[in-house]
């Protein structure tokens, strides 16, 4: 779907309150009743609150679910946004939106803008989106691994690739600098610089084929494995310097499988650019050789210990590995219809975070799950309200 702030100039403190209800009640309802939004969002007597809920079922942000046996409503994807959008405001990381400058299978990109007019970009991640391509073949998904709320899937994944990021650009890697991350959105640097998969021509193949080679193994070597280091995913300036983005399937260099992403990544550059430059590299980087045996650097603990756990690490690893794995190869495309939108918008219904695995680490995880949306709504129920009727970007 796409990122529409049109109603947020019109919706009162009183109306996110509500919408943060339902996204609390979320937790452990896939229909939240009524009576409990009611409950949650604690206003005065209850004063207005069916209007309110009739105001956020007009605007898509929430949504009633066919054949419920109770009237409540769930949490739509724009509604999602909106609660993001509105944290976002309150610690000034957006100001204004702009246009949509990229659609991927697992995310949306904009261009907004801070009070100052400061050009930035915002990213959404949207994991439902190939996953529903796929259960039509898998419809008993749910049955095996309840955790499996897109919602809480997308957050884990912007958690993740903001947690990347920020300490990549602390050690100096070529990276955007990351400025804020709330549930399933990043707002982070424009990088003005060009796709690698939209030039035509480069003056210097050599130069940048090596530089791309060595940026692999200085990551590596730091501990880190890009996993989707392809033409898509660098930016160049127009120096020649190459921009690394898109982190969600970065992995550690002791993940079990991490000789063969690390083989990945550089066969994708060597066929790119014998396909498009006619350039044929030398030697290949060896993992063992040039990465293992010259490890440097601990990025991939420092993660760990930066909050994005080994638990969330395998949620998300589940997740791609049984519904991305078909879905991989396909490049990314502009394509994002109006059906697929809706079809995205009736099946993301909210399931009940957690694993099947009834583990003491898992009851840890939930509570913390628990106390970060709490700490959310804390934040939304103070937040002012987001004002876009000043337009900063053409």
């Amino acid at each position: 779907m796409k990122l529409n702030t049109h109603a947020m100039r019109y919706l009162t403190n009183e109306d996110f309150r509500v919408l943060t209800a339902v996204e609390m009640g979320s937790k452990n309802h896939e229909v939240v009743p009524t009576p409990l939004i009611t409950q949650i969002a604690g206003l005065r007597g209850g004063a207005g609150v069916a209007r309110m809920i009739s105001t956020l079922a007009k605007t898509n942000l929430i949504a009633k679910v066919p054949n419920a046996k109770y009237d409540g409503y769930r949490l739509t994807y724009g509604g999602y946004d909106y609660l993001a959008m509105k944290a976002f405001s309150k610690k000034g990381a957006i100001y204004s939106t702009g246009n949509q400058i990229g659609v991927g299978k697992e995310s949306d990109v904009y261009v907004v803008a801070s009070e100052t007019g400061e050009q930035r970009i915002l990213k959404l991640h949207r994991l439902g989106r190939i996953s529903f391509r796929t259960i039509k073949q898998n419809r008993d998904y749910m049955q095996n691994r309840k955790s499996a709320s897109w919602m809480y899937m997308s957050r884990l994944s912007a958690e993740k690739e903001y947690t990347f990021m920020k300490i990549l650009y602390e050690n100096n890697f070529p990276v955007p600098k990351p400025i804020e991350q709330n549930r399933h959105c990043i707002v982070m640097e424009l990088i003005d610089a060009f796709p690698l998969r939209g030039i035509e021509v480069v003056e210097d193949p050599e130069k940048l084929y090596s530089d791309l080679m060595a940026l692999i193994v200085r990551l590596g070597r730091a501990g880190l494995i890009h996993g989707d280091y392809n033409e898509f995913n660098i930016l160049v300036y127009p120096s020649g310097q190459p921009i690394l983005i898109d982190f969600p399937q970065m992995l550690s260099i002791d993940h079990q499988n991490a000789e063969e992403y690390f083989d990945r990544d550089v066969d994708c550059i060597i066929t790119f650019f014998e396909r498009k430059f006619g350039y044929v590299g030398g030697e290949r980087p060896d993992f063992e050789k040039d990465v293992r045996e010259k490890r440097s650097g601990d990025l991939d603990v420092q993660v760990a210990a930066s909050g994005f756990t080994k638990k969330k690490w395998r949620e998300l690893d589940a997740y791609r590995a049984e519904f991305l794995s078909d879905s991989d190869s396909e490049d990314d495309s502009e394509e994002d219809s109006e059906e697929e939108s809706d079809e995205e918008e009736s099946g993301s219904e909210q399931e009940e975070e957690g694993s099947a695995q009834e583990s003491e680490e898992e009851e840890d995880e939930n509570k913390e799950k628990s106390a970060e949306q709490d700490s959310d709504f804390e934040d939304d129920l103070s937040a002012s309200e987001l004002d876009f009727k000043k337009a900063t970007l053409s």
